[in-house]
C-alpha cells in the first residue's frame, strides 16, 4: 500500500460531524429528500437499519431539547442543508426549529425499523402535492446510493457490487508494524489537517467541563481532582477530557466534533487521550499528527473486521485501541511494544456492548480513554497480555481478526436482543 492510499483513508474517515452520527445521517437523508421534493412535505416515511435505530433512539439533537431520529429528520426537513454533509443541521435556525417541532407533532413523518442485515441503511420516501422522491444512504453514514424524484433517477448504485460497503481491505494487507512504519514516512503536510481534530474535540471538552451537561461524568471527575480525591495524572486527564466531550455531545451541544470512521464518539476516543498525553508531556505538532494518524488508521484497521456498527462498543474495542497505539508511539515504545498495547486493549474491553448513543456513553468513553493510557503504560513497564489468552491469538493481527469474528458474526443475536430490550423499555416509558 502506498502513502497516497493511507492519506485517502484518513481524508475519507476523519471528518467534522455535528451531533451523533446516526441522527446526523438520518437528518442528511431527509434534508436531501426535501431539497429534491422542492415543495411542502405532505408525508415522509423513513426506514432505518436496526443499528441506526439503536444508536439514534435516545441521543440529544444539537441545539434542542429533543432526542431521537424523528426530531433529527424533522429538523433536516425544516431547515437542513445537505451540502454540509453530516453537519447538515448546522443551518437550522429558530424559525425552522419551530417548523420541525410542528412536523414532529403532525404525525406526517414516521420512522420504521427496516429488516436488513446492513449495519447502515437509511431510506427516505417523501411525498408532496405534485412530486415524490426517494433517497437511500447505505454502507457509510454520508454515502448516497440512490436519489430519485418521480420517474427520474439521478443516482443508483448496485449494492451487489459492494460500492456501498465500507472496506479498507487494502489497509489490512499490512501488518500493524508495517502500518506504523508507513505513517512514519508520510509527509507532514499531508496529515497536518488531523491537528484540526485536536482543536475541535478539545473545544467541546471544555463545554462539558464548563457546564454540567449530559451525565456529567467529566465534570464530576474534574471536581474530584479539584477536591484532591484523585490526582491530575495522565490517565485521569484522558478520562476527564474524553468523558466531558461526550457529555456535551450526547446532550446536544451545537458544536462539531472531528469524527473517526463514521462516529463522533470514535473521534473523541481516538483523539482526546492523545491530547491528554500532550498536555502532560508536550509534543511537537508533527509528532502529534503522526500519533493521530496511527490512532485513526488502527481504528480503521479494526473496524474493517468488526463492522461499521455492531453489538460491541466501537469506542471501547476500536477507537480506544487506536489511541492506545498512538500514545504508545508518543512514548517512544518500539513496534513490538505498540503491538502489546493493542493486545492489552483486546484482552480488556472486548466485551463492552453497544446499547445505542445516549448520555451514558460518557461512562464508556471514560473507561475506554483510561484503558488506552493504561494499556500503553502497562507495556512500557513490561506487562503484556500473553498469547493464546481468550481471543488473543499468536500475533496482533490474528487477535484483531478474532475480535472481528466475535464482534460481527458472534454477536449478531446479541445485537438483536439489545434492540428488542431497548425498544420494549422505551415503549413502556411512552405508555
Amino acid at each position: 500500500m502506498n502513502s497516497r492510499a493511507l492519506i485517502d483513508i484518513l481524508q475519507a474517515e476523519v471528518k467534522p460531524a455535528l451531533g451523533c452520527t446516526e441522527p446526523g445521517a438520518v437528518a442528511l437523508a431527509a434534508t436531501r429528500a426535501r431539497e429534491l421534493l422542492d415543495e411542502t412535505v405532505e408525508a415522509c416515511e423513513i426506514f432505518v437499519s436496526p443499528n441506526i435505530y439503536k444508536n439514534g433512539m435516545g441521543v440529544g439533537i444539537p441545539g434542542t431539547n429533543q432526542v431521537g431520529l424523528l426530531a433529527a429528520a424533522c429538523m433536516g426537513i425544516a431547515g437542513g442543508a445537505s451540502e454540509l454533509g453530516l453537519s447538515a443541521l448546522e443551518s437550522v435556525n429558530r424559525d425552522s426549529m419551530k417548523e420541525a417541532l410542528r412536523l414532529v407533532e403532525s404525525g406526517n413523518v414516521n420512522i420504521h425499523v427496516y429488516d436488513t442485515t446492513d449495519k447502515i441503511y437509511i431510506e427516505v420516501g417523501m411525498r408532496g402535492r405534485c412530486n415524490t422522491c426517494k433517497v437511500i444512504i447505505n454502507g457509510r453514514h454520508d454515502q448516497f446510493v440512490h436519489i430519485s424524484r418521480n420517474d427520474e433517477v439521478f443516482l443508483h448504485v448496485d449494492l451487489d457490487y459492494g460500492i456501498a460497503t465500507v472496506s479498507h481491505s487494502l489497509l489490512t494487507e499490512l501488518t500493524i508494524k508495517e502500518l506504523i512504519q508507513e505513517v512514519e514516512k508520510l509527509d507532514y503536510k499531508d496529515i497536518s489537517f488531523l491537528l484540526d481534530g485536536l482543536i475541535m474535540n478539545k473545544r467541546i471538552c471544555l463545554e462539558g467541563l464548563k457546564n454540567r451537561t449530559g451525565a456529567g461524568v467529566g465534570y464530576s471527575m474534574q471536581k474530584a481532582v479539584e477536591d484532591g480525591i484523585i490526582g491530575d495524572d495522565v490517565i485521569n486527564r484522558a478520562i476527564i477530557m474524553t468523558a466531558a466531550a461526550s457529555d456535551a455531545r450526547m446532550s446536544g451541544a451545537k458544536l462539531p466534533v472531528m469524527s473517526s470512521n463514521g462516529s463522533g464518539n470514535h473521534g473523541l476516543t481516538a483523539i482526546l487521550p492523545i491530547a491528554a498525553y500532550d498536555e502532560k508531556f508536550p509534543q511537537s505538532d508533527e509528532r502529534l499528527a503522526r500519533a493521530l494518524a496511527i490512532s485513526h488508521l488502527v481504528t480503521a484497521y479494526i473496524k474493517n473486521y468488526t463492522g461499521r456498527l455492531s453489538a460491541v462498543c466501537g469506542c471501547g474495542v476500536a477507537a480506544s485501541t487506536g489511541s492506545a497505539a498512538g500514545v504508545a508511539w508518543l512514548m517512544n515504545l518500539n513496534y513490538k511494544q505498540i503491538e502489546g498495547a493493542i493486545l492489552n486493549m483486546i484482552g480488556n474491553l472486548s466485551g463492552m456492548i453497544c446499547d445505542g448513543a445516549k448520555a451514558g456513553c460518557a461512562y464508556k468513553l471514560a473507561s475506554a480513554a483510561g484503558a488506552a493510557i493504561q494499556s500503553a503504560l502497562y507495556v512500557k513497564y513490561g506487562s503484556v497480555i500473553p498469547n493464546l489468552n481468550g481471543i488473543v491469538g499468536t500475533t496482533v493481527e490474528e487477535s484483531i481478526r478474532n475480535l472481528g469474528i466475535v464482534s460481527d458474526r458472534g454477536m449478531t443475536i446479541t445485537d438483536k436482543v439489545i434492540v428488542e430490550v431497548m425498544d420494549s423499555t422505551h415503549c413502556r416509558m411512552m405508555n
